[in-house]
């Protein structure tokens, strides 16, 4: 089975947790207008790949079933939803979630379905009161530790950046939410510090492997909003780090400059980054991550119905997509 199918199986439950959450937004009091703009920003925001599964798979592991962890499938959810739009905000996309939903609406949904929902998930669980506060702090851990990563991506500094400070950025912007969803699924789960520490350490590798991934289907997908925002992603170190000579190192950067603004430098660095040497590289250090995600699942061991479920998303998430670029062809001489 793989994560995908999880998600088939169990998608009409989330979604039903989702709808319980929502209906505490509308007090018997209120407009329902919370409950309506959460609601719209979800539709809005709607994530591309469902790894709400995570937390239910991190918990089938630990106790061989993954349906307590629904609302924590929801948390995540909402998280997300938060996080996405707050980043488009950041990159400055996010004028307004829809033709229905202005930004200062939308800013107010995600405060809502980032902080407020997930909490009140969390205080509805059927578990000792420790657990619920155990899990309303790995909540506020994710957003601090996210935050601290997503800040330290927006006042990146291609000229100052190194692989080994862009793999920083990621362990805090998306291992750090990750981390948390599955640190909480194994703290549901009953499962030992020691256990709890080793899912954590899982989440923050798989959260690097998952923007190594984001960053590839950005430019496979033609979007390039990393070139348009001048985003310092993985790969452009590479590049930097690998360039011949201070003159070729200057190149490079002058056309990170240019791509926020033309196509045609967007075009030119496009093909920097998809140089056999930059992609040997990358592909080399994605197999270090697998590996050391793979070495982490081994040294947790968990029911084996449910392990080989997330050994395949592991593999999924580092699947090296980019290809190197045709070679430009030189014209012949007359």
């Amino acid at each position: 089975m793989t994560y995908v199918d999880l998600h088939r199986q169990v998608s009409l439950d989330i979604e039903t947790e989702l709808a319980t959450a929502l209906l505490r937004l509308a007090p018997d009091s209120g407009t329902g207008a919370a409950k309506s703009a959460v609601s719209r920003l979800l539709r809005h925001q709607k994530l591309k790949h469902p790894l709400s599964v995570l937390p239910m798979m991190v918990h089938a592991i630990e106790t061989g079933d993954p349906g307590p962890a629904v609302p924590l499938a929801a948390v995540h959810v909402l998280w997300w939803t938060s996080a996405c739009y707050l980043d488009d905000l950041a990159d400055g996309h996010g004028t307004a979630a829809s033709d229905s939903l202005g930004q200062n609406e939308a800013l107010l949904a995600s405060v809502l379905s980032g902080a407020v929902l997930p909490i009140q998930i969390i205080r509805s669980l059927p578990v000792p009161a420790a657990v619920q506060g155990a899990l309303t702090e790995e909540i506020a851990t994710g957003w601090v530790v996210g935050t601290e990563g997503q800040l330290r991506d927006i006042g990146g500094d291609a000229d100052r950046a190194t692989p080994n400070s862009v793999i920083e950025a990621y362990r805090g912007k998306s291992g750090g939410p990750f981390s948390m969803i599955t640190a909480m699924a194994a703290l549901l789960s009953g499962a030992s510090d020691e256990r709890v520490q080793l899912w954590r350490e899982f989440g923050y590798i798989f959260g690097i492997l998952w923007q190594l991934f984001n960053d590839q289907e950005d430019i496979l997908s033609g979007r390039n909003e990393d070139l348009l925002n001048g985003t310092v992603t993985y790969l452009l170190t590479c590049v930097l780090d690998d360039a011949a000579t201070p003159r070729a190192r200057k190149e490079v950067l002058a056309r990170c400059d240019a791509a926020r603004n033309s196509e045609e430098a967007r075009a030119e660095l496009t093909r920097l980054l998809l140089a056999p040497a930059a992609l040997d590289r990358y592909t080399a250090d994605l197999d270090g991550f697998r590996a050391e995600a793979h070495a982490l699942l081994a040294a947790l061991g968990g029911d084996e119905r449910h392990l080989p479920t997330m050994r395949h998303l592991v593999e999924s998430a580092s699947e090296m997509l980019l290809r190197p670029a045709p070679a430009t062809p030189v014209a012949a001489s007359v």
